[in-house]
């Protein structure tokens, strides 16, 4: 059999092993980097000499004025460790190397790495075994606590950042976080409000940790985003938090608060029979789907009368039908948007499955999470696809509301 010939990789780990004779990880990795800093000069200076258009020590073309001149030291963090390195430069500073470039020092990617991971709820413990079976070294809890508490400044220069003066419509919903105590586990309320502008698009406000709702809590929240630059909002739409609607009147008054008609049938369906949820549901979906405001308020005289059996579900309706009603103050497209927070609901869904995994020790950890959870959705999910759907005919129904008209003018320099 004829001898096979040795790729060039393995020439170059044959030459690294004879030269440094490894005999543990510790010191293979030692190897490795002793060959990092070589291999980036030589990176380097081929990019210069590509960006002069003659090598070293050849001849300068007569059209060219520039020249080498000398190197500047920069030390790089690799995932092996720190690696200092000489950059070549040239006379006249046009040298923008592609490589590493002017001002990067980090080439190890190993922090955005970590961020990325954490920001998907894995636990330190995960994350660290990960490190170690895609690279080969450790990296320890502390590193990984140290690294992502880098973004704490991110994170609070976010919560707050100046908002815009206006915006169409809110969406405010609530989820719950296990956090770690002396004695035990409690649950924390954390807020999210998301909000629509003037254009159409999303933009998560920001969140807000806390124990207790009430009014007291909503105006101090509608108090700092009014201290961050909102003025005027369109639409609330919310489940029931408590305190919501008070809060908001006292801070942003003529705002319209919406009640989430998808969870009003959630908190109905609980008194219905599961074989005869079919037909209850498509009877509601008749009222708050009717051609105009009467025709909601005959259909539902008539299902008060059909479904009397069940007082509870009945009752949810009647404590809150002028939220139904108020529907019908606005074109179809209008009441496709606020009447329902599932565009919120659907973000508190995202935020769920990476804070499911486990408790937290702080306020301060829940909020690293769920930012870099906004910062993924915002490129992935939300990246090209971040305004509302069919937002034109939207618009054009609220300016037919006279409160909706005078706010878009007001604000029209926005668009």
């Amino acid at each position: 059999m004829a001898k096979r010939t040795p790729t060039p990789g393995e020439k170059i780990a044959q030459e690294i092993y004879e030269t440094y004779k490894p005999t543990t990880v510790e010191e293979m990795q030692s190897a490795l980097k002793s060959v990092f800093g070589p291999l980036f000069e030589a990176a380097l200076k081929g990019e210069l000499d590509n960006h002069l258009g003659y090598p070293k020590n050849g001849s300068t073309p007569e059209d060219s004025q520039n020249t080498r001149n000398g190197y500047s030291r920069k030390n790089l963090k690799t995932s092996m460790g720190t690696v200092p390195i000489q950059v070549p430069r040239d006379r006249e500073g046009t040298f923008e190397p592609q490589l590493i470039q002017k001002y990067q020092r980090d080439v190890s990617s190993i922090e955005g790495k970590v961020l990325a991971m954490y920001g998907r709820g894995m636990s330190q413990r995960d994350i660290s075994s990960t490190i170690e079976e895609i690279y080969g070294f450790s990296i320890s809890h502390e590193q990984i606590a140290h690294i992502t508490d880098r973004i704490l400044d991110e994170v609070y220069a976010w919560q707050n950042r100046l908002l815009l003066p206006f915006y169409t419509f809110l969406f405010i919903d609530c989820l719950y976080v296990p956090m770690k105590t002396d004695r035990a586990l409690k649950q924390k309320a954390v807020y999210v409000i998301l909000g629509y502008d003037i254009n159409g698009e999303k933009d998560i406000l920001g969140i807000w940790i806390n124990e207790t709702e009430g009014k007291h809590t909503w105006m101090q929240i509608f108090d700092e985003i009014k201290n961050r630059g909102v003025q005027d909002i369109g639409f609330i739409s919310m489940d029931g938090v408590s305190g919501l609607e008070e809060g908001a009147a006292a801070i942003f008054p003529g705002t319209v608060v919406q009640r989430c008609i998808v969870h009003l049938i959630r908190n109905s369906m609980r008194y219905i029979p599961w074989n005869k949820s079919r037909e209850f549901l498509k009877e509601l979906k008749e009222i708050y789907k009717a051609t105009n405001v009467a025709e909601a308020r005959r259909l539902f005289e008539k299902f008060k009368g059909k479904w009397a059996a069940y007082p509870g579900a009945i009752a949810v309706w009647e404590n809150n039908f002028q939220h139904v009603e108020q529907l019908f103050n606005y074109g179809s497209n209008v009441r496709r948007v606020m009447y329902t927070t599932n565009a919120i609901e659907s973000i508190n869904s995202s935020f769920r499955k990476v804070t499911r995994k486990g408790s937290f020790a702080n306020d301060e950890a829940i909020l690293k999470l769920l930012y870099l959870r906004v910062l993924e959705l915002k490129n992935t999910k939300w990246k090209g696809k971040g305004k509302v759907f069919n937002w034109q005919a939207v618009m054009n129904q609220l300016l037919i509301d006279e409160r909706m008209s005078k706010l878009i003018a007001k604000y029209d320099w926005l668009i």
